[in-house]
């Protein structure tokens, strides 16, 4: 209803040009949605109107009323009062253009990394070429198949914004190192840091190699990372240099000269940070409200100390799974945004059409805290989705009999039938022969422990599981539905609540760049609302809200 459009009073005045201001509910929302134009509402005999042409005067003193408004003149046209205006806001216009100058983007728009390709080569192919920047997830893939989805993205998107994931391998820092030896050998210039705790040999390698100085002695590190952290000591590490006695180390083993180890001095280990919310998979479900500002406010702290020549653009990732939430994190202040559990229901993600299913069912509530198979000893947990699977339930079991037993032999026959039976649909000493096959290839070493150390064993048995899950929800076992892991956040509830009744609510419909230019749009739609309602004027409910549109309107609206 326009009558519910209520103003305490006027802001200057609009002089009519050609059109005649228009008061009916679409011509309001048609110029909300246009939004490479400025926004104005003007009063039309006690109706708010929005206009087009003509020219604005603006008041710089406070509301005025009717009187204040300079009467009609002849060769001036007519006048209105003007109640509300904003500014055009395209969403090339959000976030820090530093970030996007910097990753030669269009827009402050990054999809996130999900472990075994599931962000796969097309996702990140999509992403690089409407202008915004993927990175491949790369986690839990050998070298060999990481090698294989670098030379697929390099091919599609030659010098497009890409990037790959680099996950901290606590348990198995040779991969880790071998991952980081295929980056710089392969040229790729952007990773995506991420489940750092504390810096590694491995990473500060990759930050810091082929650093110099040019010409204009401007201190360049080819390799940029984009770190991605919940907590403040870690979120201070990346602001900092790397650490002293890892330079020396990369010194002494002929990886680094002197005179670079002087330069990464004076550079921080990251070029941009995500502040990571409550999202899927690794997260310590930090309210973003309160975790970015912080970051932010750390940033600043850091960047004065260290006396960096530019700042470091702070995004936000978790829980961005709306147009709404979109939009609060860039009034926030956040550089750029990340999804990441939204996009898992995309036809390009690299998961079975089971999982996008359940995931377009979910709730917010479906989400569930389970142990991680790479953090399993050390209680490390991931946030999966509970509707639909018994995975968060059994995972839960499994880290409960590692803590109270100290081999798989001191478990109870009861116990060990059900392991057998509903887990592993094998023996438990099949289950390890299977394991022990793994590892002999994959990394020996665990294997000589685990013949040594009974309970270790028994966690490289119950990890295979968990390892194990999550592959049979991305290739769609169909025997193992039950035990899928899928990584999610509450931002796939928001999503599917938000898309309801639209033509995304079907998991089928859903492709990554819709998803996106929906965030984008709809955020600077409900930013520039705001602004409206900031100078008085409410703006009825059906304005208040902002439902999915296919692209080619979204493109309509934006020339």
């Amino acid at each position: 209803m326009i009558d519910a459009l209520q103003n305490t009073g006027h802001k200057g005045f609009w002089t009519q040009g050609d059109s005649p201001p228009q008061t009916d509910s679409e011509a309001l929302q048609n110029a909300l949605y246009s939004l490479n134009q400025p926004y104005i509402l003007v009063d039309q005999n006690g109706q708010p109107a929005t206009v087009k042409g003509g020219s604005l005067t603006l008041q710089p003193s406070g509301n005025r009323n009717d009187s204040d408004v300079l009467p009609d003149s002849p060769d001036s046209g007519v006048r209105h009062p003007v109640l509300a205006f904003t500014p055009s806001l395209p969403p090339e216009n959000l976030g820090d253009p530093e970030f996007i100058k910097c990753h030669n983007l269009r827009y402050a728009y990054v999809g996130g990394a999900m472990a075994n390709g599931i962000t796969s080569a097309a996702m990140v192919e999509a992403l690089g070429k409407a202008g915004m920047m993927g990175f491949y997830g790369s986690a839990g893939l050998t070298p060999a198949e990481v090698e294989k989805a670098i030379d697929e993205v390099q091919q599609k998107l030659g010098n497009l914004p890409y990037g790959f994931n680099l996950i901290h391998s606590p348990g198995d820092p040779d991969l880790e190192t071998a991952v980081v030896g295929l980056y710089i050998k392969q040229g790729i210039r952007k990773v995506c840091a991420s489940a750092y705790l504390n810096l590694t040999p491995a990473l500060v390698h990759y930050r810091v190699t082929g650093i110099y100085q040019d010409n204009r002695g401007r201190i360049i590190c080819p390799n940029q990372v984009v770190a991605k952290v919940s907590r403040e000591e870690v979120a201070q590490r990346f602001f900092s240099p790397p650490p002293e006695k890892l330079l020396v180390q990369l010194v002494e083993n002929k990886t680094l000269t002197r005179q670079q180890a002087e330069l990464a001095r004076h550079v921080p280990m990251a070029d941009s940070l995500t502040a990571e919310a409550d999202s899927g998979g690794h997260t310590d479900n930090r309210p973003a409200i309160s975790l970015l500002p912080t970051l932010i406010a750390l940033r600043n702290e850091m960047v004065k100390a260290h006396k960096y020549p530019q700042s470091i653009p702070v995004g936000l990732g978790g829980g961005i799974g709306t147009p709404q939430a979109a939009a609060a994190a860039f009034s926030m202040g956040a550089a750029y945004i990340l999804t990441g559990s939204v996009n898992q229901a995309c036809v390009e993600a690299g998961t079975s059409e089971d999982v996008r299913r359940l995931l377009a069912e979910a709730r917010q509530a479906d989400v569930a805290m389970a142990p991680a198979a790479d953090m399993f000893e050390m209680g490390g947990k991931v946030q999966v989705l509970k509707r639909g699977t018994m995975f968060a339930q059994r995972a839960a079991k499994l880290h409960e009999l590692y803590t109270v037993y100290d081999r798989l032999e001191s478990i109870p026959e009861k116990t060990r039938f059900q392991l057998e039976r509903d887990y592993f649909k094998c023996s438990l000493d099949e289950e390890w022969k299977r394991t022990r096959a793994f590892f002999m290839v994959r990394d020996p070493r665990q294997v000589t422990r685990a013949e040594q150390d009974p309970r270790h064993k028994m966690a490289l048995v119950f990890r295979s599981y968990l390892g194990q899950s999550s592959r049979w929800a991305t290739t769609g076992k169909a025997d193992r539905k039950m035990d899928y892991q899928i990584w999610c956040g509450p931002a796939m509830g928001a999503c599917n609540a938000w898309v309801r009744g639209s033509f995304l609510e079907k998991p089928e419909n859903r492709d990554t760049l819709t998803i996106a230019m929906n965030l984008l749009f709809g955020a600077c739609i409900l930013t520039r609302a705001n602004w409206i309602r900031c100078q008085g004027v409410a703006l009825p409910p059906d304005m208040d809200t902002y439902s999915p549109l296919p692209l080619d309107a979204i493109v309509k609206y934006m020339q």
